[in-house]
């Protein structure tokens, strides 16, 4: 066994191969560019869970089974796709400068070597077999998870800008910006960014996203590439590039795998010093979370589903841009969509796809504003009908008369609570009496950042400070309050949103005070005396829970009712 290199010899020695066997891998190994035995051996009468079994021992490194991780949640955006297929290896995780990585051939050294100067980190290998390794390297590549690959799967009707003449010497600067702008769009996504910011200024130029509702710097490509970038975008948007005077809205639809595919709603301003390009994701899925997930207390949850179960009526989320109302609805169409109703929907533009509901897109360029395709929606024998907006007496009126006449009616409102949705229909010019007899249930919404489950640590407030805030003694009783730490797996102590929520069901009473023509401040006390929660005491609720912290609760609350 003199020739045989040491993985080789193990085998035999193990009595998983015999001598020639061995040898004749190793002559098939030699002949390979580099010498890869495992693969050889591989080929061979070996079983994968064997070879990576002795290769972990000869090594002295850890073994890692692959089938019970989850390929979405590698750093495969460390690595180049090239370097990934060059040396069969799979960035697996990252921890502050150290990056580890899966490989079946630790002796692979240049594998470490090539990774180590790519990503300017350090290097940490972990074994694992190689036929899992081979599976989930054709998963990432037939999921065009890496930038690079991602520009064939992109619904575009061109690849590239259409190039003005003498933009000839440009060529060569194209292939850069397409992967810089797919990186941002796939980082985005693997982040849990909500939207994308692409700022350009006098001096410099910018990239930020909202994350958990706060917006942070990722990136600041040179100031030079502000057109090319921008030219991008409005190409995969199928907006006119060469208009950069008057702002466009857009839309772009990334596949990120063969079932799955996420939406970005684009808009342009041009400004100063160029067009800002702002992008919101919006992901289908979104909606099929469920009304659990959505942070809705038990007697919360009960007013919803209890609302959506009548035959007509009207239900109204209101909140300002980003507080999740479509969401909301969307979980509400999601209950509702069954094969026997009839279900249309007016929204300006259409955010969540879902099979199985008639969704128009408004184009008042057109004459197709909400109104008249509430108009039209009437006349299409509906069930059930979702208008994106109530922006106009016109609008409400119809609104109201759907719900009025045998319908149930979803829609939102711009307002701050819930009591000034009603004083705010009153102040379109809705009779008093056709809101208190259409209008069913109210959500008022927030969302606020979760505390990362990892590194919150309870918080140590005086009693009076709590008090001061707005917890009763009853809430105080049972209260876990914590605080925000920070960790590599979160931002700033925070990792994902609940949402908080003024759910008001419009009672006899409440009726009563709008057919009197009474404020806000007197519908507010009626819902609190029918025992509904305003945002603010649904915002203590969730600090009490240990859910999020009393400082974000005083930002997404005001501090106040």
């Amino acid at each position: 066994m003199a020739n045989l290199s040491g993985i080789a010899r193990q085998f035999v020695e193990q009595s998983l191969l015999n001598e020639q066997q061995a040898k004749d891998i190793n002559l098939q190994a030699n002949k390979e560019q580099r010498s890869f035995i495992i693969q050889a051996l591989m080929s061979g009468a070996c079983k994968s869970k064997d070879v990576a079994l002795l290769v972990s021992n000869e090594f002295g490194l850890p073994l890692l089974d692959l089938s019970v991780m989850a390929p979405e949640h590698f750093a495969i955006e460390l690595v180049s796709p090239e370097l990934l297929e060059k040396h069969k290896i799979i960035p697996i995780y990252k921890r502050g400068n150290r990056l580890h990585i899966a490989q079946a051939d630790p002796s692979d050294l240049q594998a470490l070597d090539d990774v180590k100067f790519a990503s300017g980190l350090t290097i940490d290998a972990v074994v694992v077999e190689y036929d899992k390794l081979n599976i989930i390297l054709e998963k990432l590549n037939a999921g065009s998870s890496s930038f690079d690959n991602l520009g064939d799967d992109l619904d575009l009707e061109e690849d590239e800008p259409k190039k003005d003449e003498g933009d000839e010497d440009n060529k060569g600067d194209e292939a850069p910006i397409v992967k810089f702008v797919n990186k941002m769009f796939l980082d985005a996504i693997r982040t849990g960014a909500s939207d994308l910011h692409f700022e350009p200024y006098e001096k410099r130029y910018r990239v930020r996203y909202r994350t958990d509702g706060v917006l942070h710097e990722v990136s600041s490509p040179p100031i030079n590439l502000a057109g090319k970038i921008s030219a991008r975008i409005k190409v995969m948007s199928r907006m006119d590039i060469s208009e950069r005077r008057l702002p466009q809205d857009g839309r772009i639809k990334m596949k990120i795998s063969k079932t799955k595919a996420i939406d970005f709603r684009v808009n342009t301003l041009p400004t100063l010093w160029g067009e800002k390009i702002v992008l919101r994701i919006l992901d289908p899925s979104s909606a099929q979370m469920g009304i659990d997930h959505l942070g809705y207390e038990p007697d919360q949850k009960q007013l919803y589903m209890e609302a959506l179960e009548q035959p007509q009526g009207m239900i109204l989320v209101t909140g300002p841009t980003g507080s999740g109302k479509t969401v909301s609805l969307y979980t509400g169409l999601n209950i509702l969509n069954t094969e026997d109703r009839n279900i249309s929907t007016a929204e300006d533009p259409v955010e969540i796809n879902l099979e199985g509901i008639n969704q128009v897109n408004v184009n008042p360029k057109v004459g197709l504003d909400f109104g008249e395709a509430l108009r039209s929606f009437l006349r299409q024998d509906p069930d059930i009908v979702m208008v994106g907006e109530i922006r106009d007496i016109d609008t409400a009126s119809i609104a109201i008369k759907a719900a009025q006449t045998g319908h149930l009616v979803l829609s939102t409102l711009h307002t701050n609570s819930a009591p000034e949705t009603l004083t705010r229909l009153a102040n379109m010019g809705v009779p008093a009496f056709n809101i208190a007899t259409s209008v069913s249930l109210i959500i008022a919404q927030r969302l606020g950042r979760r505390l990362c489950s990892l590194c919150k640590k309870p918080a140590e407030l005086p009693a009076e400070v709590l008090r001061d805030s707005g917890f009763t003694d009853e809430m105080l009783a049972e209260a876990t309050i914590n605080k925000a730490v920070g960790c590599e797996a979160c931002s700033g102590g925070y990792k994902g949103r609940v949402g908080i929520y003024e759910v008001m069901k419009i009672t006899d009473s409440i009726s009563r005070i709008i057919m009197d023509g009474g404020n806000a401040i007197e519908i507010a006390d009626a819902a609190k005396e029918a025992g509904f929660n305003d945002l603010r005491t649904s915002a203590l609720i969730k600090v009490a829970q240990g859910i999020t912290s009393l400082e974000e609760a005083n930002r997404v609350t005001s501090g106040g009712h």
